[in-house]
């Protein structure tokens, strides 16, 4: 399993390009809707391609200027910054891609230029040509033909253009289907005992829930009731077993009996997975061996960071700001909650893909703890990346019945005793707002990218992450706010008037303007709340200052949702500090 788990590393980051920009763009899914196996790992997925084109040729462009080297020297440089057993095929890259390119730039095409030129962008039938940055003199279409002119005396660009679809190899089509299931069913790649639990970090494994600590056996697991008081072992993953030898009690049962002990699960899209893609991979004057030291963990959770999240994070953040959420908050009131986390999230998730990704949460309602689930899709019911974007948004009809139907799932899933937090929509016209007239990390160097610049491409190109907000286009922008406001109101509702025989349900407004107030007092800017990269997500600050607003408001309108604080929680943590890690 190691050399296969090596492999899965070393594919993801050849496939880097796709997959990132894929996810650089997470467009909600239909239900059920996933790319199929062959376009998801060809690199051929549409727009996506052409965005990851577009950022790469620009790095390799800037890394010459700034170093003032030649063009193959700067993809070499790009080489030698990512993890040494990834190198091989960036460098194999560089030889068949650096002269071409060094002629293209040399002549002044740009990137847009450049990345039409490899067909790695297409203009669609009747529609324009999407580009990033402003038009050669000559105009693009001249500059596009002159240099598919140089393009077509290439054998070595066309022979290897030839092999788009690396799963189609023998010895990759079997990790491709399984990368492709675990990315279907959001379970983890390395789970042994199938109990939805690993041991494994990455590739949803325990970045995503709490870590398994016996993944041979499947009544082990985070989130379950001890067995037997857990006199002989640790069956809940807590770190807490054992029998107290002044008194043979077991402790299980002197600090956890009666304590509300409590898990918390998040159903979740992008933000609540906290999608990230680090700034300095696309800034060249803060390129780095060390900043790329985290690209393959990056790839291997989606380019999300849900071990720093809002909801289910435990790690103390390496991209900035800090780490508080509502699972820390939860173990630190009760420490028998340890690990019992579950972030179930996906980049695109919508109330309408939830209802398959729902599947994956493990509650088992007679041996497990109660929980407390965050329902939160707080855009993507109006985020789409369609031209005609209105006619795409879900409707308050599809709302509550997308909703209602993952409530009665829950209700025959959770333990009594459990909680559902409803989380309204954002109000997405904050991100215009704040970053339109802003240089994107790709534009700081010369000054010639501004968010502004981004959105128009990506909308453009059909795979904005919201069309219907990242616009100049005030009227649509007004419109999309008011549809994420009715969709607010239906979760409103459905938590004034529906009962359920296993959990109560609550509702909270996502606290986007609240937060900003709060950063402003603290002497922050507005556009720090929100993701450098896309342009779209909360960022890290944002994760964590809207976690003290989420708990404020359950601990002063909602306290019997956050359970009893534990008198017993400095005793465990004397007895068992070396078994409290994640």
């Amino acid at each position: 399993m190691r050399g296969s788990r090596q492999m899965l590393l070393n594919l993801f980051c050849i496939l880097w390009l796709p997959l990132l920009l894929m996810a650089a763009s997470p467009s909600p899914l239909a239900s059920g809707n996933y790319p199929s196996a062959p376009s998801l790992f060809s690199g051929m997925y549409k727009g996506h391609t052409c965005v990851g084109c577009v950022l790469v040729v620009s790095v390799v462009e800037q890394l010459a200027q700034w170093h003032n080297s030649t063009v193959k020297a700067a993809l070499e440089r790009l080489c030698n910054y990512i993890p040494e057993d990834l190198q091989g095929f960036c460098y194999l890259l560089a030889e068949l891609y650096g002269p071409h390119l060094a002629e293209l730039i040399d002549r002044e095409m740009n990137a847009d230029v450049v990345c039409h030129s490899l067909k790695l962008c297409k203009q669609d039938t009747g529609q324009p040509l999407c580009h990033l940055y402003p038009p050669p003199k000559v105009g693009l279409s001249t500059a596009i033909r002159k240099a598919k002119r140089i393009m077509k005396t290439s054998k070595d660009l066309k022979s290897i253009m030839g092999f788009s679809n690396l799963c189609a190899f023998p010895l990759l089509d079997k990790l491709c289907e399984k990368i492709k299931y675990v990315i279907r069913n959001k379970l983890p790649f390395e789970d042994f005992d199938g109990d939805k639990f690993s041991t494994f970090p990455t590739l949803r494994g325990y970045h995503w829930r709490g870590r398994d600590c016996n993944d041979k056996n499947s009544t082990v697991y985070p989130g379950r009731r001890p067995d037997n008081w857990d006199v002989k072992s640790d069956s809940n993953c807590n770190g807490i077993w054992g029998v107290d030898p002044k008194d043979g009690i077991p402790y299980e049962e002197k600090f956890c009996k009666g304590a509300d002990s409590r898990g918390v699960v998040l159903l979740g899209d992008s933000a609540g997975a906290h999608f990230h893609i680090p700034p300095e991979w696309m800034t060249v004057t803060q390129m780095s061996v060390k900043a790329f030291a985290n690209l393959p963990m990056a790839f291997t959770d989606e380019l999300d960071w849900p071990q720093f999240s809002e909801i289910t994070g435990f790690l103390n953040s390496t991209i900035g700001g800090w780490t508080d959420s509502l699972y820390l908050r939860l173990r630190r009131r009760n420490r028998c909650n340890h690990r019992d986390l579950q972030n179930i999230s996906q980049n695109g998730g919508s109330s309408a893909n939830f209802l398959d990704l729902i599947k994956s949460l493990s509650r088992n309602q007679l041996l497990d703890n109660p929980a407390i689930v965050v329902y939160a899709t707080i855009g993507n019911d109006v985020c789409n990346g369609e031209r005609d974007t209105l006619a795409h948004m879900t409707t308050p009809k599809q709302m509550l019945s997308n909703v209602m139907q993952a409530l009665q799932f829950l209700n025959s899933h959770l333990p009594k005793g459990s909680h559902v937090i409803l989380t309204g929509l954002v109000d997405g016209r904050f991100l215009w707002d704040n970053l339109h007239d802003r240089y994107h990390p790709l534009g700081q160097l010369n000054k010639d990218v501004t968010y502004s610049q981004l959105y128009s491409f990506l909308n453009c190109l059909q795979v904005s992450p919201c069309s219907g907000w990242l616009t100049s286009n005030e009227t649509l922008r007004n419109l999309t706010s008011e549809r994420a406001l009715q969709l607010s109101n239906v979760l409103k509702e459905i938590a004034r008037s529906e009962k359920f025989s296993n959990f109560d349900i609550f509702y909270m407004d996502f606290p986007l303007r609240q937060t900003a107030a709060e950063w402003r007092q603290m002497g922050g800017e507005p556009w720090q709340l929100i993701e450098p990269v896309d342009g779209f997500h909360p960022s890290q600050i944002a994760a964590a200052l809207g976690t003290n607003i989420t708990w404020q408001k359950a601990l002063h309108e909602w306290p019997q949702v956050l359970g009893k604080e534990n008198p017993f929680n400095n005793q465990i943590e004397a007895i068992f500090k070396d078994q409290g890690g994640h």
